[in-house]
């Protein structure tokens, strides 16, 4: 499914990183205005995705996770796009992670129909979403995850009062991690306050396993989950109205994750679900790392080759070069991830010239504000103000939300759709 037999929507006029179009333009038209971010059809700064390597992306993930005979619920909370959802999903997903009840919200109102939260769902506000859309969809599947008494508490007597069943998954938490049960006792706690409240059906165990960092430690855990879902099911404790659900895997451990869980029996139906994200984009930076180890070690992935690869750049122009050594260009925080390191000089074009080039490898940024980024570069380089450079990043989670547009270009970087966000 492209994104443009994604429903249309009127194409924001006040978005940044477009062309000029006509006010009746939807998001679907967008190929009928003939861009080329080469033409200099788009105003930079502009972020990218590459049709082709997002393709080669999403049929990668989807072929390692059939490899394995588990199910892909990818984490939305990278791109926020209801309609890169939507090409997970007919792509192959179970249906798509999210953090919070508004991104639940924009997801269902887009068509997303199953939704796994992996996160806690606190405050009235919050719960009064959800049982809205429960309510009113009754294909709708949604999980949220319980690490405390007091939240089974508030859960249980909040959808109980709505005459609503809410599904729900134990968390379970590493020492000195971020959410999550850490021990036996905080977990019998749990399990047992869920017991309690009729509109709670418990399906299972959620992890994540990212806030680790080495392997070993990271298995350990993924095992100490499996042995919890055991010990639920052969107690009882689980939903007897569906499959139980075991679920973990970021974008950096997927892997290992897969190999952990795929093999679980506990006797019942069962569900193994995992959340990478940022496979769609990939990154050349963190992303690129793991998908490096992953590459080397896992069987699966090493019959897969190409492994994953690039998709988001943010094109922006030279805007001064005001001394020897240093180029200006105008890309800043508000454009483009800084936290996981900064973008990289990765293409360089000259407008008019037949194709863009490599950056040259001592190209590099060293800085960055709100709206400009310091370059450092070489004296006598070939560098003129109003050449267009593309930049590579890391963290494209932290890309995406500075952008409510992100153009789709072909090969021939003609601009062929659009995917607005949500955040």
């Amino acid at each position: 499914m492209s994104i443009s037999s994604f429903p249309a929507a009127p194409l924001d006029v006040n978005g940044k990183g477009l062309g000029a179009f006509p006010a009746s333009c939807t998001t679907a038209g967008v190929a009928d205005l003939g861009w080329n971010l080469l033409a200099e059809d788009v105003s930079l700064p502009a972020a990218v995705l590459y049709e082709a390597r997002v393709r080669h992306n999403l049929q990668w993930m989807q072929r390692f996770m059939e490899a394995y005979r588990v199910k892909l619920a990818p984490h939305g909370k990278t791109t926020m796009s209801p309609a890169l959802f939507q090409r997970q999903i007919d792509g192959g997903a179970w249906g798509i992670t999210l953090a919070n009840a508004p991104q639940v919200q924009a997801a269902h109102n887009h068509g997303i129909r199953r939704v796994l939260m992996a996160n806690q769902l606190v405050g009235r506000a919050n719960m009064a979403i959800i049982a809205r859309i429960l309510r009113q969809d009754p294909d709708f599947t949604y999980f949220c995850i319980i690490d405390s008494p007091a939240n089974a508490a508030h859960l249980g007597a909040y959808f109980g009062e709505q005459g609503l069943t809410l599904p729900v998954l134990i968390e379970l938490g590493p020492a000195g991690g971020r959410t999550g049960v850490r021990d036996d006792a905080q977990f019998q706690a749990v399990a047992d306050e869920i017991a309690r409240w009729p509109a709670l059906a418990l399906a299972g165990i959620e992890v994540y396993e990212g806030v680790l960092q080495e392997e070993q430690a990271i298995r350990a855990f993924l095992r100490r989950a499996t042995g919890a879902l055991r010990g639920l099911a052969e107690a009882g404790r689980l939903r007897k109205n569906g499959p139980a659900l075991i679920s973990g895997a970021g974008s950096a451990w997927f892997d290992v994750v897969a190999e952990e869980f795929s093999n679980l029996d506990i006797g019942a139906p069962l569900d193994v679900v995992l959340r990478p994200g940022c496979y769609l984009s990939h990154d050349v930076g963190v992303y690129r790392s793991a998908a490096e180890r992953i590459n080397a070690h896992n069987p699966v992935a090493r019959k897969m080759d190409p492994g994953l690869q690039p998709a988001l750049q943010v094109w922006a122009y030279v805007q001064s070069l005001p001394e020897p050594g240093r180029a200006i260009i105008a890309l800043g925080k508000r454009d483009a991830a800084f936290d996981a390191g900064l973008p990289t000089p990765a293409l360089r074009y000259r407008p008019g010239q037949a194709a863009p080039g490599a950056a040259p490898a001592h190209w590099k940024l060293t800085a960055m504000m709100d709206q400009h980024a310091f370059m450092q570069i070489g004296e006598g380089d070939d560098i003129q103000v109003g050449d267009m450079i593309a930049f590579d990043i890391s963290h494209p989670c932290l890309t995406f939300d500075k952008w409510r547009q992100v153009l789709l270009v072909d090969e021939q970087f003609r601009v062929i759709d659009v995917a607005e966000t949500f955040f």
